[in-house]
């Protein structure tokens, strides 16, 4: 089960639908580019308070954040001084192209160090808010992989096997790894323990039977516990992940010892702890170079938009695959 937490708040929940344009911006005032000039009331100066962040940092933040469509502008109307030493008031006026006169306002905070902001959550907030996290993950993230060798574009899927989230979003996670061969895609285990009294036991087994049988039994096996989740009962759990371990190739009576060792429980704690420190707070979340997104949440399309616009952004040259969709 989803929690209802906004892990984007702002940022991606109220306007899942942005996308690219930049405004031209200098420290004082921006001046809204040629083709927001008629969507947006004139810039005040006097709403520009505060000396940081400056215009010109919230227009990359946002075109970090909202690059992948081409049909979103915006205009940074305000960086305002607020009680709290530090902290500023960021308004933002958006629009859609192809919804000209139902644009919206939104406002975010953004935190002393300025490497934070506040839009209903805490996210990352820079000129590169992503690059920290792509680093995190690509340093530490050793969960079972498939995909390409080159970690350059990386998939990073924070999971628990008994969430029916989760399990809608696997046929997303196939897709992606038929429309992008060159990513290389990890998963790493979040069981939702308070939630879900199996996905511990579940995420065990999986760390066994990867271990025994390496990582593509692995996604044999979690293939299999998400199309029968529903067994996952008090009655018949045990008997569910052991056909799961089974048809994966492994041993079950084995599995299931090494699945019972305290070293075991705490590799499954220790990718827990790790989705935690980057600040995943639900199941499912996709990492995309760092990107953290409500994967069940995103059209498929959007989300298609997104890794080949963060892709571009880091270097990383992309060929999407060719679909019945696409070939149309």
């Amino acid at each position: 089960m989803m929690k209802r937490v906004m892990t984007m708040g702002l940022m991606f929940g109220a306007l899942a639908s942005a996308a690219m344009a930049q405004t031209a911006a200098n420290p004082a005032a921006p001046k809204p580019q040629a083709s927001a000039m008629n969507l947006f009331p004139p810039v005040d100066p006097n709403n520009f308070t505060a000396t940081s962040p400056t215009a010109a940092e919230v227009n990359s933040f946002l075109k970090q954040l909202w690059g992948y469509d081409e049909n979103r502008v915006w205009s940074v109307a305000a960086i305002q001084k607020t009680s709290a030493p530090g902290v500023a008031k960021i308004t933002v006026f958006v629009e859609d192209k192809t919804q000209p006169g139902k644009g919206s306002q939104s406002v975010f905070f953004s935190t002393p160090d300025g490497k934070h902001a506040i839009a209903g959550d805490v996210i990352d907030f820079g000129a590169q808010p992503f690059a920290e996290k792509r680093a995190q993950l690509q340093a530490q993230a050793n969960g079972p992989s498939r995909g390409a060798k080159s970690d350059n574009l990386l998939l990073v899927e924070f999971a628990d096997m008994q969430c029916p989230h989760c399990k809608e979003a696997q046929d997303t996670m196939e897709q992606l790894a038929t429309d992008f061969p060159q990513a290389k895609i990890v998963f790493e285990n979040f069981p939702l323990t308070e939630l879900h009294p199996y996905a511990l036991e579940a995420a065990e087994e999986g760390v066994c039977v990867a271990k025994q049988k390496g990582d593509d039994a692995f996604f044999a096996y979690a293939k299999v516990v998400f199309e029968t989740q529903g067994a996952l009962t008090s009655d018949s759990h045990q008997e569910t992940l052991d056909s799961a371990v089974t048809r994966a190739g492994g041993d079950a009576k084995a599995v299931a010892a090494c699945a019972a060792t305290p070293e075991t429980k705490a590799a499954v704690l220790a990718q827990r702890k790790f989705g935690e420190d980057l600040g995943v707070n639900q199941t499912p979340i996709l990492a995309v170079n760092g990107y953290l997104l409500p994967v069940a949440a995103i059209p498929y399309e959007t989300l298609k938009k997104i890794v080949i616009y963060r892709a571009e952004q880091d270097g990383v040259a992309v060929k999407v695959q060719p679909t019945l969709s696409t070939l149309k």
